[in-house]
């Protein structure tokens, strides 16, 4: 193990019928702000124009019923949710944008219209445009204000990240591997192979040559993930601090002037954090074999996005599991 470089300290520490609600558009950031902090059920707030170009990263905080929307990561929207009542919830995790889809119905809940549905799961979790009574009510999926579904479907694309967090409910795993739950388009599983007694990492980018990049660092495992569209490209042990239990979401973003750096996305109990950039203080508290480090800073770009979690990557560990990037069986 070595010290961690500079590039990657800066990484660790990113009803079913619809329903019309109360919406604005504001021009800045401040009154974006204000506006996000009053919201009422079935209520948003939308200023894209705040950071116009850059990738979009979602953030569902269930504890809140609330998701915010990132773009190369400014805040240009908040908004109000419904997420999966009990014995439905809401899994929580990273997740990649699978399927898009304006005109949508269900082919499980009697045809029911899922507009605006960008689909996270096969098994049928996915934002869409449906009912907000101002709790947990859907099946799974994340219920959106009719017209920000409209907005936010827009503005993403495929393979968008869409991060879930909160307690609204207990996760669903469709199979016992930590934070690791992922399986194939076809229902197919993917193996997350251990590293050996004698591995302190495993690169193998050409398993997925392209596509948006996820980074899960485990700090009950003291374990890296890399994650490219929705495959493992990496992982490593590592040393990491252990003074901070708490969960952190940062994106990749794209300065003005041509430089990138990492900024953190809001989770509970980090409000403060939105929008600020890493501090570069962790550079001597995080550890990472020498050449992994060096091969993931050669592959991350705008858009990637860190999830640092306390739940376990290693399938045999206990404690609060996510499912990440899951992809289970079409309906």
């Amino acid at each position: 193990m070595k010290p961690l470089k500079l590039g990657l300290a800066l990484l660790l520490v990113a009803s079913t019928q619809p329903v019309l609600a109360q919406g604005s558009t504001v021009s800045s950031a401040i009154e974006l702000a204000r506006q996000a902090e009053k919201l009422k059920p079935g209520q948003w707030v939308w200023a894209p124009q705040i950071a116009p170009v850059g990738p979009i990263t979602v953030y569902v905080d269930l504890s809140r019923q609330a998701a915010t929307v990132y773009r190369n990561g400014v805040r240009i929207g908040v908004s109000t949710v419904s997420s999966g009542k009990p014995g439905h919830e809401t899994p929580t995790g990273v997740f990649t944008i699978l399927q898009k889809d304006a005109h949508h119905r269900s082919s499980t809940y009697n045809n029911a219209p899922m507009p605006y549905q960008e689909r996270l799961t096969w098994d049928g979790v996915a934002l869409h445009a449906g009912g907000l009574p101002g709790y947990p009510e859907s099946h799974g999926c994340v219920h959106l204000p009719f017209e920000f579904a409209k907005l936010l479907f827009g503005e993403t694309h495929m393979g968008g990240t869409v991060i879930m967090a909160g307690r609204a409910g207990n996760p669903s795993l469709t199979h016992a591997a930590g934070v690791l739950a992922a399986q194939g388009e076809k229902g197919t599983g993917i193996e997350h192979v251990p590293l050996g007694s004698d591995e302190s990492y495993r690169w193998t980018p050409e398993v997925s040559p392209s596509g948006p990049m996820s980074i899960i660092i485990s700090h009950s495992d003291q374990r890296v993930v890399v994650l490219r569209n929705g495959q493992e490209i990496g992982r490593a042990r590592a040393v990491l601090p252990d003074n901070d239990f708490e969960t952190h979401v940062l994106t990749y973003a794209k300065l003005p002037n041509g430089n990138s750096r990492w900024v953190f996305a809001g989770v509970p109990g980090h409000d403060g954090e939105k929008g600020q950039p890493l501090d570069s203080s962790i550079l001597n508290q995080l550890r990472l074999p020498e050449k992994f480090l060096h091969s993931l800073n050669a592959v991350i770009e705008p858009g990637t996005t860190i999830l640092v979690t306390q739940a376990p990557v290693l399938p045999h560990n206990s404690g609060k599991q996510m499912t990440v990037l899951s992809a289970v069986k079409k309906r």
